[in-house]
């Protein structure tokens, strides 16, 4: 094993820091480093934390950090930010929301970019989740820019998924019934102590109530958690119901277990070679002269962009 890999196992935060800088910049040569930090991974317990934008995930997160640490449990936070137009990089909200951990050497905070990513999760973050597992963190949050009806992919790389919503949602409760509602392990209503709050859990009960619960008995029944994260309420609520989570999926039988983690082998796996793939066709196709060509014949009115596309791809010169 490599000197650098060996510093990350450590618990060398400048090591771990420069890796996951690396990742998201995409630096050749971090492909290696993760090939020798993986057989020290699967040893983190994921949360997935996600809502719409504006229902607080970073201060229920800030609250939840606090709860983790003062019971001694080392914690490392994936803040998915939204892309800066200029630079590229992810704007840093979440972290200033979360300073008051920054000095804390138990806990690791960082931010990712989304680059434009769909699902709310980035293959950087994949990554980086690993690298805080091989860093020896006993949990790791993910925290996602916020969701939409498809936008589920947190639930690939997260053991507990939490949901937030707030009071007065109504129609976005509707809108996503299809998408999160799906996936979510835990819903909390954060900002509990504004008007609507019954209303919304009552839509919430309802539409999970309209899902395949064929199976009630024997599979995990998503709960439902009011909190205020700003004075810290319904925390150590959440806290509580994601170790009940975390007790039912080491008690679920072997066969549902290994179904779970082999399913979300496939999707990473998928995911991977999907990225690969596209990284190494979209390289060849801008060197291509036949490209340019087309690019031209578009500019020139010589042809349209769908015939051209199709004719790229039959050429089989790139």
């Amino acid at each position: 094993m490599g000197e650098f890999a060996e510093k990350i196992i450590s618990g060398d935060i400048r090591s771990v820091a420069r890796l996951i800088r690396d990742i998201d910049d995409g630096v050749p040569g971090v492909r290696e480093t993760m090939k020798e930090l993986y057989s020290h991974t699967g040893k983190a317990y994921v949360i997935g934390i996600t809502g719409a934008p504006g229902v607080g995930k970073s201060t229920l997160v800030d609250g939840v950090i606090g709860n983790l640490r003062n019971k001694g449990k080392t914690v490392g936070v994936l803040a998915v930010d939204p892309t800066s137009p200029f630079s590229g990089g992810a704007i840093l909200g979440d972290r200033v929301r979360m300073q008051r951990h920054s000095t804390d050497p138990g806990v690791f905070i960082r931010s990712l970019a989304t680059r434009g990513q769909f699902g709310g999760l980035t293959q950087s973050t994949r990554y980086a989740i690993d690298v805080l597992d091989a860093m020896g963190k006993d949990l790791i949050i993910v925290e996602t820019v916020g969701v939409g009806q498809d936008e589920v992919d947190i639930v690939k790389a997260a053991d507990t998924t939490v949901i937030l919503v707030v009071p007065g949602m109504g129609d976005d409760i509707q809108a996503i019934k299809a998408g999160v509602l799906e996936v979510g392990d835990i819903f909390v209503i954060n900002k509990s102590d504004h008007a609507g709050v019954e209303k919304t859990e009552n839509d919430l009960r309802s539409m999970l109530a309209l899902g395949n619960r064929e199976d009630r008995e024997t599979r995990w029944e998503p709960s439902i958690i009011k909190a205020e994260a700003l004075s810290n309420k319904g925390i150590s609520e959440l806290i509580d119901e994601i170790d009940k989570h975390a007790d039912y999926l080491r008690k679920a039988s072997s066969d549902e277990g290994a179904a779970k983690k082999k399913e979300k082998l496939r999707l990473l796996l998928r995911d991977m070679v999907t990225n690969r793939l596209m990284e190494a066709f979209s390289s060849q196709l801008m060197q291509d002269i036949h490209f340019e060509e087309a690019v031209e014949s578009i500019y020139m009115g010589r042809t349209d962009p769908y015939t051209a596309c199709d004719k790229l791809l039959l050429s089989k010169t790139f």
